[in-house]
């Protein structure tokens, strides 16, 4: 059971400190208050071996469900130390827990909940922190929260999306290829002393699955090497600055999945630039972080040019449509936006229209995949079951030679 260091103040005003057992924050805090102790500072204490070797990130539902309840309280009128000590005592992921701890002192020591958030990068994102500064300054900060709330539960639904869908040719084409592996790294090697008894004349498809049964049994270290380094690549691609540009390069050319890809990303550069200009957030700073947060590195590149050029007072539609990322409706969009003053309702209007035209992208893609899929795993799984078959027939064969 995990142990809990606390501060806490007594029925007489003393100063008290100590550790307790509980299972949660909340339990923790409940079993303080029975023995007539208020509770200041609680905090869960590690032992000499629980070293964390990183900083564990908060899951972007658990930020979810914590703004959206955030915004309730604070609607509700509570101040935000209870607020946050309740949403803490309840919830079940460890590092939101842990956040919301540090969090409650720093505000209790006088810091915003802007500037609190500021210092757990693993839970904030910078626009979230944008945002919540701006509202602080507006007093919108309950309704602020609501928008913040709905922008992540839409994230996350595109997230899935996107995920689903290039998630499901991989997991078919692992499944054709355990079922290959079995058949010919198990079944067939069964058969092959049968095979050399009887001196069988086998077919090439047979002997290329005998070949490849060798390749994971006699020759390992060649398809160790290979996984080896397709682990390394992909690391590389996945740490290394150049290996990210690399990789976002490649993406971007993929038939199909460049253009799920795209959208995905001017949808969710839409929506964090919309939801901070709606926030109060002045433009020059809500590009800066928009363009920060983009996940993708060719786009960054282009957006800070769009940028550099907005801060030069050349305006912010036209930059934005001299990169060439935007579709020609987005760019009318942002013209109107820009000319008008409605600038937010536009970009609000721009990213609804990438997630639709997202889930567009997404259901032709798995419409066109999934036969596609089928005839490729059927193709495999008949070329094994060929070979078996005609390596059956080669020892018939030559039974009946050794018989005559």
């Amino acid at each position: 059971m995990p142990r809990f260091s606390y501060a806490a103040i007594d029925a007489n005003g003393t100063a008290v400190e100590g550790t307790t057992k509980a299972n949660t924050v909340g339990e923790a805090r409940s079993r303080l208050l029975e023995q007539s102790l208020y509770p200041v500072k609680i905090e869960e204490k590690r032992g000499a071996f629980q070293i964390e070797l990183t900083a564990t990130k908060v899951k972007k539902k658990e930020l979810m469900h914590f703004t959206r309840q955030l915004a309730v309280f604070v609607k509700a009128g509570i101040p935000l130390t209870e607020a946050m000590e309740v949403i803490g005592d309840e919830t079940t992921d460890v590092a939101l827990q842990r956040t919301i701890t540090s969090m409650v002192d720093e505000l209790r020591n006088g810091s915003t909940l802007s500037a609190a958030a500021t210092k757990h990068p693993e839970a904030f994102p910078t626009y979230y922190i944008g945002i919540l500064g701006s509202a602080e300054l507006t007093g919108k900060l309950d309704e602020t929260l609501e928008n913040l709330a709905g922008y992540l539960e839409r994230e996350l639904d595109t997230r899935s999306k996107v995920v689903g869908a290039l998630s499901y040719p991989g997991v078919v084409m692992v499944l054709a290829l355990f079922t290959v592996a079995v058949l010919a790294g198990y079944v067939l090697p069964q058969f092959k002393p049968l095979f050399s008894e009887l001196n069988a004349d086998l077919p090439f498809a047979t002997r290329a699955l005998l070949f490849v049964a060798d390749l994971f049994t006699i020759y390992w270290y060649i398809p160790f090497s290979l996984t080896a380094g397709f682990v390394g690549h992909m690391m590389w691609l996945t740490k290394s600055e150049r290996g990210k540009r690399a990789k976002d390069k490649l993406v971007l050319k993929l038939p199909i999945i460049s253009g799920i890809v795209e959208y995905a990303i001017l949808e969710r550069f839409c929506r964090i630039l919309g939801a901070m200009v709606k926030a109060g957030v002045p433009l020059p700073d809500a590009m800066r972080t928009t363009t920060e947060s983009t996940n993708n590195t060719l786009y960054r590149v282009r957006l800070e040019e769009a940028q550099v050029e907005m801060m030069e007072g050349g305006g912010f539609a036209k930059p934005l449509a001299r990169t060439g990322l935007f579709p020609g409706a987005a760019k009318q969009m942002f013209k109107v936006g820009e000319e008008t003053g409605t600038l937010e309702q536009q970009l609000e209007v721009a990213s609804i229209y990438f997630d639709r035209e997202l889930e567009s992208r997404i259901k032709k893609f798995t419409a066109m995949f999934e036969p596609l899929m089928i005839v490729a795993v059927g193709v495999i799984v008949g070329f094994v079951a060929i070979a078996l078959v005609q390596a059956m027939y080669g020892v018939l064969a030559g039974v009946k030679e050794n018989n005559t």
